[in-house]
């Protein structure tokens, strides 16, 4: 059975009657098929009448097209091409009445139905076009009327689960029990938000080829949500009921839009008590608990404080919201007892100490870079014990966000503790002053553009590193030991005796942590 027909203008699914099932009209009862068995199956929803020799202008898909053979009589020649020019068109089928301007079909014509599965149709002499028109399109009206009345019973009694508060898993447990099929609506990743029908039709539609069942999207205000999918004993749905899978598609979207706004509403709360914490204006730790618990947190055992803010790239307004729902879905499997929450320029999230940070972040960053082409940065806070301790814990994520990512570039993941001396030096707000340091400090090793100063600063470095260990500063830059004392004492020619004096190591140490400080 060919698929139904969708109206461009009203989504309205035109249903009609197979070509073998118009063979059991009474009007047809002396009727006969010549050729294209194969074809009974197609569907007639409209019936024409050949009266020109030219009717392939006319003709449309489905149609069912009756003829007496008058426009035919004197091109009997060019049948079996009318044959494949019909079925290119879409017919249904032609019904033809022979002996009086036709006494047969060309053999061509025959065995080109045969082969094309199109069904020619040899009509009684005694039947007038006239019955056969009413009868069959009366037959596809009442038909098509009852499809609509069940689709239009179908939303009411969604419409009603909405009214009365219901949601996915009341509107897909109302569709399976009205189309007695496996129904589940899924979200834009696949993930099931809901499902109800025979458990047997439930494993089927987990394990049935995307091609084997029916899928209508959830759409609402240009956004797709997802899809609402039904699977029977045999696959796919019948094509009269997936006009009720498109009302079940629309109400999915009023539930799916009613929920979004319940949850900006919840989130928004989330927001302004976890902010109301990490600034220490939310009263004291019992209060805290108390209203942690109302959101499923737990904030009196000993936590971590995470920050992550998107890096300065891509829509902030797009990415902000994505970047909450990324966080949120990483934490309900790391600890679904911490908590989560969105600000103007970040996400906050507050999880069990004994949860690694590192993997959770990285859980968020995978599912983030799925939606969106751009990236977030995340910094980690020391142990806090207590909801006392969340603002000072807030600052140290935050601190180790920002310059984690001046140290490592966009997506950096640091912890306060890795931190050491950059810390201090993040809190120097003038750069200028940082520069002149940089330049007095490191002379011409301070430049980037020349190679070899850039070679001469990667020894200083290691040198520093090694805490002055040559034979180790070799090994690690895979130099000869006499050409590595050379490069020691250009370097000194160039910087002074930092091999002799410590506070000039510490300065040179300080100007390369600069050098490294991203932004500076």
């Amino acid at each position: 059975m060919e698929p139904p027909v969708r109206l461009a203008s009203t989504g309205t699914i035109i249903h009609g009657v197979a070509v073998g099932e118009v063979l059991g009209v009474s009007t047809l009862a002396g009727a006969r098929l010549i050729a294209g068995e194969r074809g009974l199956g197609r569907i007639v929803q409209r019936l024409n009448v050949m009266e020109v020799p030219d009717v392939l202008a006319w003709v449309k898909p489905h149609e069912l097209l009756l003829t007496t053979g008058y426009p035919l009589r004197n091109t009997p020649q060019s049948l079996d091409r009318l044959v494949a020019d019909l079925d290119e068109r879409g017919l249904a089928a032609l019904a033809i009445k022979l002996g009086r301007y036709l006494d047969r079909l060309p053999e061509e014509m025959v065995e080109q139905a045969d082969r094309l599965g199109f069904p020619l149709i040899q009509l009684p002499d005694d039947v007038g076009f006239d019955d056969i028109l009413n009868q069959v399109l009366t037959d596809i009206l009442n038909r098509q009327a009852a499809v609509l009345a069940r689709a239009e019973e179908a939303h009411r009694a969604l419409v009603q689960v909405v009214l009365a508060g219901g949601g996915l898993r009341e509107v897909t447990a109302e569709v399976a029990g009205l189309l007695d099929v496996a129904v589940a609506v899924l979200d834009g990743a696949g993930q099931v938000l809901a499902a109800a029908g025979p458990a047997e039709h439930l494993a089927a539609l987990r394990g049935t080829p995307e091609g084997r069942h029916t899928s209508v999207p959830v759409v609402a205000g240009g956004h797709h949500h997802g899809r609402i999918v039904a699977c029977g004993p045999v696959g796919s749905v019948s094509d009269s009921d997936v006009g009720i899978l498109e009302r079940a598609a629309t109400v999915a979207a009023l539930v799916v839009t009613r929920q979004e706004a319940v949850n900006a509403v919840e989130s928004k709360y989330r927001a302004d008590f976890l902010r109301d914490v990490l600034t220490g204006r939310a009263g004291g730790s019992e209060r805290v608990a108390s209203r942690a618990k109302a959101f499923g947190w737990d904030l009196e055992r000993p936590v971590t404080v995470l920050v992550a803010e998107l890096d300065p790239e891509g829509d902030e307004r797009v990415a902000q919201d994505r970047l909450v729902t990324c966080w949120t879905a990483a934490m309900r499997r790391h600890d679904p007892r911490g908590a989560v929450a969105g600000f103007s320029h970040e996400v906050v999230t507050i999880v069990d100490a004994a949860v690694d940070a590192g993997r959770l972040a990285k859980d968020a960053a995978a599912a983030f870079a799925e939606c969106l082409p751009a990236t977030f940065s995340t910094g980690a806070s020391r142990t806090a014990a207590g909801a006392e301790a969340l603002p000072e814990a807030y600052g140290q994520a935050l601190k180790a966000a920002r310059v984690g990512r001046q140290l490592h570039g966009p997506a950096a993941v640091a912890h306060f503790d890795q931190l050491g001396v950059y810390r201090l030096l993040s809190l120097v707000n003038d750069t200028d002053e940082l520069h002149a340091f940089v330049r007095e400090t490191l002379g011409p090793l301070a430049a980037d553009a020349d190679a070899e100063n850039a070679d001469l600063r990667r020894t200083l470095q290691v040198l520093l590193d090694t805490n002055l260990n040559v034979a180790e500063t070799a090994r690690r830059l895979h130099f000869h030991y006499n050409t590595l004392r050379y490069r020691i004492g250009k370097l000194e020619r160039m910087l002074g005796n930092f091999t002799e004096d410590a506070h000039l190591r510490l300065n040179l140490t300080l100007a390369l942590h600069v050098l490294r400080m991203r932004g500076i």
